[in-house]
């Protein structure tokens, strides 16, 4: 796992600018701890920050091929997961190998296939080519969206980076935000293609974009397709069990430690319980990690999201399983400390945080890297299974917006319209934007013919979380961990899974009356009883009052400033809130809080130029 930057000009001499590219790359440094490198040409320059996981010895970047016509360069971040398959076919097609990186792969295999490459690659990844043969660059990125790219097409060309910062490290790039940056960052629609900043993109998943002297273009190699299931419930259980098995042993291998993060959770569990399985047969135990919370017992109360604690169930699965498993346990003040807000903030490049479930995110993965560069993470399992409860409510099923939008909509309230002063609010008619994204995502949705309507309606949904609401996580969980050098792997992304359960009717997903029917059935015999049966938690939050307590102090500190916060903030509503009780305040309310102190510190770390006239 790395990250990646670079700089196409036409109308540029681009050796002339190496300290330009040194700038972009060190702002991705903590993506790549392990190395750096920079290449440059006449027209393009690649940046290369390494943390090395295959082939820590030839893995180096940015990896070029000096052919007859010209050099190929490449600027790779992520894993192709099916890299020795690709290496022994072109091997058989005359490809000499100098490296046994995935790196090298990918770059021969675009040698062989040009960029028809993108559609043999199983794995996370998001990467750079530069073809000086017919000067034009290619970017990919994977199917789910997994590893993050961006661009920013200039006048003579274009500046791309796996995070933000990197392309706004560059002078050329416009460090502005405007209305529909602003909309973007605070509807929790995650339109694909999309940033909160002026003139810059995603590449989408699935997504391919080629520069050349001709301007920019951009295609998909890959969409959710809509297809008839034609297995019947047993085939279909077994088959999902042998994808997960395929999945988690190729997502296994690794030339640096590796530990799965368990929750105790139905989805983490299977993974554990398949990589412990598998590594069992080779005399190895995994390593499994959990987060917990000081005072979590005393502090928890039960809800309707989260209706008991995690770490009984974690610790039976690793007896059951038989891993070497360690809590992490974090205390409210490191959660609440603004210096790990700051790094929050600073690797999502964004105020649109969790709050506190991001900052203990931050700490739980900084601790986990002590022991481990590689980390298999249950994420994902409940889009592609439909395990959210709200999948489940009718009121949900018939709501005319994104489903989380429905369960969440008091919530976003008071999170989103409330924290703004209402000249903000009126310009930003949050409500009609979703409403457009959610109208525009349908239409993407292709209805299987002969399916009963309820069958459809399921179908949106579940397309509506595997293509808007898993993004917002999968970016969450790139960002944060790659800011202490992790690389998380999610199995359940896997494109071949992905598209296996999105055309298995409802009707079976859901076959015992439980959420993950298929899940369920397909990993029963890796588990015990109680994680069976348990029904979905989402990642903790912390309870502690004097979490809260701390957030108030901070708020306290804030209003006692001039701070620029207070040009989009209603003031007078966090006047209000601070005077609240810490004991009883609404979860909701806290998180009010919580984004105003992200958002603040986003304005002093960016300063970015706000156009919300």
């Amino acid at each position: 796992m790395c990250g990646i930057t670079g700089w196409v000009s036409f109308d540029r001499e681009l050796t002339q600018h190496r300290q330009d590219l040194e700038a972009m790359t060190e702002t991705m440094s903590c993506r790549g701890p392990d190395a750096d490198g920079i290449w440059l040409d006449r027209h393009a320059a690649l940046g290369h920050r390494r943390l090395a996981v295959i082939d820590l010895e030839g893995g180096t970047q940015p990896m070029e091929v000096v052919t007859d016509a010209g050099t190929v360069a490449i600027t790779y971040s992520g894993e192709a997961y099916n890299f020795n398959e690709l290496r022994s076919e072109l091997v058989s097609r005359g490809h000499r190998f100098l490296t046994r990186s995935d790196t090298e792969v990918v770059l021969r295999g675009y040698l062989e296939w040009d960029e028809a490459v993108a559609e043999r690659l199983n794995g996370m990844f998001a990467f750079a080519i530069w073809d000086s043969r017919v000067e034009k660059l290619v970017m990919i990125r994977d199917r789910m969206g997994v590893k993050p790219l961006y661009y920013s097409a200039t006048a003579d060309g274009v500046l791309f980076g796996s995070e933000p910062k990197a392309i706004l490290a560059n002078a050329l790039a416009d460090r502005a935000v405007d209305l529909a940056g602003l909309r973007e960052m605070v509807s929790f629609t995650q339109t694909p293609g999309s940033s909160i900043w002026v003139g810059m993109n995603e590449v989408v998943p699935g997504g391919l974009v080629v520069v050349d002297s001709n301007g920019l273009r951009e295609r998909r190699f890959w969409t959710l397709e809509t297809r008839a299931h034609t297995d019947d419930q047993d085939t279909t259980v077994a088959h999902v069990r042998e994808l997960l098995e395929d999945i988690v042993s190729r997502q296994m291998i690794s030339d640096v430690p590796r530990c799965t993060l368990l929750s105790g959770g139905l989805d983490s569990s299977v993974i554990t319980a398949i990589a412990a399985s598998q590594l069992a047969k080779k005399g190895e135990k995994v390593r499994s990690f959990s987060v917990d919370f000081a005072n979590r017992e005393q502090d928890f109360v039960a809800d309707d999201l989260r209706a008991t604690i995690d770490t009984p169930f974690a610790h039976e699965l690793a007896a059951f399983a038989g891993t070497q498993h360690e809590d992490i346990l974090l205390d409210h003040a490191d959660i609440a400390d603004p210096d790990i807000r700051r790094k929050v903030i600073t690797a999502r490049d964004s105020p649109l945080s969790l709050g506190d479930m991001d900052t203990s995110l931050y700490l739980l993965f900084q601790a986990i890297r002590k022991h481990s560069t590689v980390a298999l993470s249950g994420e994902s399992a409940d889009e592609v299974f439909g395990g959210y409860r709200w999948f489940h409510l009718p009121e949900v099923q018939a709501a005319k917006t994104f489903p989380w939008m429905a369960v969440f909509v008091s919530g976003a309230r008071a999170q989103v319209s409330d924290r703004f002063n209402p000249e903000i609010t009126k310009a930003l008619d949050v409500h009609s934007y979703i409403a457009d994204r959610y109208a525009d995502a349908l239409t993407e949705v292709q209805p299987l013919d002969g399916e009963s309507a309820h069958e459809t309606r399921m179908r949106e949904l579940c397309y509506l979380h595997l293509t808007r609401f898993v993004r917002m996580l999968l970016e969450r969980k790139d960002r944060i961990s790659m800011a202490v050098g992790l690389e998380v792997r999610v199995p359940f992304c896997d494109h071949r899974l992905v598209e296996y359960v999105y055309n298995t009717p409802w009707a079976m997903k859901t076959f015992d009356g439980q959420e993950k029917s298929l899940l369920r059935a397909s990993s029963a015999d890796l588990l015990p009883e109680s994680i069976k049966k348990r029904v979905k938690a989402p990642y903790p939050a912390t309870l502690d009052p004097r979490y809260t307590g701390a957030l108030l102090e901070q708020a306290n500190e804030l209003l006692s400033t001039d701070d620029r916060v207070f040009d989009l903030v209603d003031k007078q509503w966090l006047v209000d809130i601070t005077k609240q009780d810490t004991a009883t305040m609404p979860i909701d309310v806290r998180n009010g809080v919580e984004r105003v102190l992200d958002l603040s510190t986003w304005l002093d770390i960016y300063k970015p130029e706000l156009r919300l006239g």
